[in-house]
């Protein structure tokens, strides 16, 4: 119910009118909570490295390193054996004594941390109703961990003229002392040997490892990362990166040249970062020439074919083959090998550079893989571009294999695959299925620009490339087709875990995150496209988000880099929205307290008291004066007793009101007039923030006639009270309904009471027979004992 009013703008000056009305909810507020203060005393303080704009500063340097190295893979034994040479760049303007390495292949060791610590679900979720024991997996993990034989086996760490270094392995972390102190602007060479066993998978693989093929054709599949000691990162906010390898905060590396040299069995066919050096010595005649073929199709071109890959399956190779790679200006080396493997490859233009789309599969993979997954790539890119920047490699590859998905510099590896048909043997997939192969091709692809490009500290902050990209993957996913089934972007997708107690904030270390989707990857990308399409708009926001990725191509942002970057290219001072959305667990919830209509008193008595007279009539007769209809009354049995107050009743106009307004128009400007005279329709809404992240204001205003009209209000409506404010809105007809954030934009994570008059909440009634035997006295009697109840009970 909408409450009537009459408002009188010649009480009080209009202005403090209007003021008191709109203040109204601030002086409700108890305590004052500033949703609007700045960051500053969060993000660090600007630097010469690091500018307040979000740029990188005029002293900006970062550190760089080049490898030269060589694997080899053992099938039979599933076992990785390298060499190489690191060339590190010290382009900091520090002396460093000592240098950190990358050991993350020690994560597979039994004594490892990551073994250590893992945990199955608690009693007290047992209790709850959760699982009532341990799952085989996981059991199936505590074992093989501890007999699996895993992580780097060091032969030797050697300086250039082939002297041992002195190096100290800590964990997943190596220390390499250096012989002298490397100064600004020098460089550092040493060469490494190591072995490793593969993990298998589904077992132990965390991003890496093998996949069986048993029942099919005894071959395996590998997907090969993490296999050689990387340099950690050096950089200016934090030093070395040195946390340990766990499992889920990822990596954080430098950018530098790869020259790879992979020898494996001749049947192979590898995929890997960088480009094919030596194609003449490891593919056939026709494969070169559907190679050349593939450059200029607007379609994929089989490279390999089914029936190819399913030949090779068949037999065993007894020699090697060494593929040789290169890789400029990237931050990691991956690959994939497998004699299964089905490859197709089309051209595409990614601004002036000519790129490969590629794809690697085996049979298991079809018919899904050969419709969608080089397509996915292309699409990919494109939509990426219009976004960030053009894509610069000159490949980018999908791999099927064992790893659900993970991204490296040009390579991803990608898990979704068809199942059997039970009754016809034919290979089917689901709806889930499809769609779920393209949006990982999508977001696994897209990583090349977030983080592989656009350089953050993933060991430190998981959101910095998962949620950017995962926003990205959402807006790639609309371009696909009307009504994709995408799962993250929707303001309304992250509802639930907006409501969830088991929340920390976005800004939460990668290895203390909990529920890792919803909080790295679903949160911030809604944060974002709600920041684009309800706070920003689309114009202003592509705009910076365009330019955080030109800026920071090539190099590795923090946090304060992406915030200060946003608000600097969008004119726009966001610090409530970072401060709400990734600094706080609070959630979008605002109330529609009530409203309270006013009409403009024109102060016209003839106009105002005819007024007053309609409201008086329009109320109720109560109940006293209904039983005393038609009583005798002592004025109609003696008229002598009537005067001038029977013959005129309250809402007579008088000359003494008429010479009073006369006199006051005589007083008003003719702007004040008009305004009196206006018509206008004066509400004030109550609004509450019952979940304490500020939000702008969408109403959607139903007038008398039916039209509707949208009206947008800022988020600093709740600069001065942040819990309730009160809202004036004039409309030109009678409003009949209000409703706030009418399409679900914000987050809300209550529509319940975001109407008024309030809107039924629609849904379904479960109805069902009543069980029958409500008298049987014995029931309880008859009842067996539970066996996890105690014998006692029995006897109550």
């Amino acid at each position: 119910m909408i409450h009537l009013a009459r408002l009188s703008l010649l009480t009080v000056p209009l202005t403090l009118a209007l003021t008191l009305a709109l203040c109204a909810g601030a002086r409700a507020a108890d305590k004052f909570d500033d949703k609007f203060r700045q960051l500053d005393e969060l993000l660090p303080t600007a630097s010469s490295t690091r500018s307040a704009s979000g740029a990188p500063g005029h002293a900006y340097w970062q550190q760089r390193a080049d490898y030269k190295l060589r694997a080899t893979l053992d099938e039979a034994n599933r076992a990785i054996t390298g060499a190489g040479t690191i060339t590190y760049h010290n382009n900091s303007p520090d002396t460093l004594h000592y240098l950190w390495v990358q050991l993350d292949q020690n994560m597979f060791r039994g004594d490892s941390d990551n073994r250590n610590i893992s945990t199955i679900p608690s009693r007290e979720s047992w209790q709850k109703g959760g699982p009532e024991g341990v799952k085989f997996d996981a059991i199936r993990f505590a074992f093989e961990s501890r007999v699996f034989e895993g992580g780097f086996q060091l032969k030797s760490v050697k300086n250039a003229d082939g002297r041992p270094l002195r190096h100290t392995i800590n964990k997943t972390m190596m220390r390499v002392d250096l012989p002298q102190p490397l100064k600004p602007g020098q460089r550092f060479s040493f060469a490494l040997e190591w072995r490793f066993n593969i993990p298998e998978a589904s077992v132990l693989g965390r991003r890496m490892g093998y996949e069986r093929f048993d029942q099919e054709d005894r071959n395996d599949l590998f997907e090969i990362a993490q296999w050689f000691p990387r340099m950690a990162a050096y950089y200016d906010t934090y030093g070395w990166q040195n946390k340990q390898y766990l499992g889920d905060g990822e990596f954080t590396l430098e950018f530098g040249d790869y020259d790879v040299a992979i020898t494996v069995p001749a049947d192979h066919i590898v995929a890997s970062t960088g480009v094919l050096q030596n194609p003449r010595e490891v593919l056939s005649a026709a494969q070169r020439e559907r190679l050349e073929r593939a450059r200029k199709s607007n379609k994929p071109v089989l490279i390999v074919t089914q029936a190819e890959a399913e030949q090779a399956e068949k037999t065993r190779a007894s020699t090697m083959k060494t593929w040789r790679f290169k890789a400029n200006n990237v931050r990691d080396f991956a690959f994939a090998s497998s004699r299964k493997f089905i490859w197709d490859a089309q051209g595409l233009k990614s601004g002036e550079l000519d790129v490969m789309a590629m794809s690697y599969y085996p049979k298991e993979g079809n018919p899904l893989w050969e419709k969608y997954s080089t397509q996915a790539i292309v699409h990919t890119i494109e939509q990426y571009n219009r976004y960030s920047f053009d894509y610069p490699y000159p490949t980018a590859i999908s791999v099927n294999g064992p790893i659900g998905g993970m991204e490296y510099p040009m390579i991803s590896f990608n898990g979704p695959r068809p199942t059997k048909d039970k009754k016809t043997g034919e290979p089917t997939y689901s709806k889930a299925t499809k769609y779920g192969l393209i949006s990982v091709i999508i977001h696994e692809v897209g990583h090349n620009y977030y983080p592989m490009i656009v350089n953050s500290d993933e060991r430190q902050w998981t959101w910095m490339d998962e949620g950017l990209n995962s926003f990205l993957q959402f807006l790639a996913e609309e371009a696909w087709e009307d009504n994709y089934p995408a799962r993250r972007g929707e303001p309304r997708d992250i509802v639930d875990y907006m409501k969830s107690r088991n929340q920390v904030p976005v800004m939460t270390n990668s290895e203390s995150v909990l529920q890792r989707g919803p909080n790295a990857y679903g949160k911030p990308a809604t944060a974002l496209n709600i920041l684009r399409e309800t706070v920003l708009g689309r114009e202003l926001f592509d705009f910076a988000f365009k330019e955080y990725g030109r800026r920071w191509k090539f190099k590795r942002p923090t946090p304060a880099d992406f915030f200060r970057t946003m608000e600097d290219a969008s004119g726009t001072d966001l610090d409530w929205f970072w401060r709400g959305w990734f600094y706080t667990t609070d959630a979008v919830d605002v109330r529609v307290d009530g409203i309270s209509e006013y009409t403009i008193s024109s102060q016209n008595p003839e106009t105002e008291k005819a007024w007053r007279r309609k409201m008086k009539q329009a109320e109720p007769v109560s109940l006293t004066d209904q039983r005393n209809k038609g009583m005798p009354r002592r004025v109609d049995a003696h008229p002598e007793l009537k005067d001038f107050y029977n013959r005129y009743d309250d809402f007579t106009v008088t000359n003494a009101d008429r010479n009073k307004f006369a006199e006051s128009q005589e007083k008003l400007e003719d702007w004040e007039k008009a305004l009196l005279s206006s018509g206008k329709h004066l509400y004030l809404v109550d609004f509450s923030n019952v979940g304490g992240l500020v939000t702008p204001l969408v109403l959607e205003i139903t007038l008398a006639s039916g039209k509707k009209y949208i009206e947008r209000i800022p988020a600093e409506v709740w600069r001065y009270s942040p819990r309730k404010i009160t809202k004036l809105v004039v409309t030109d007809e009678p409003m009949t309904g209000l409703t706030q954030d009418p399409f679900w934009e914000t987050a809300d994570i209550d529509q319940d009471n975001n109407a008024w008059p309030r809107k039924p909440a629609p849904s379904r009634l479960e109805l069902f027979k009543t069980e029958r035997g409500g008298n049987d006295m014995m029931k309880d009697f008859n009842t067996p004992l539970k066996k996890s109840e105690p014998a006692a009970k029995a006897g109550q």
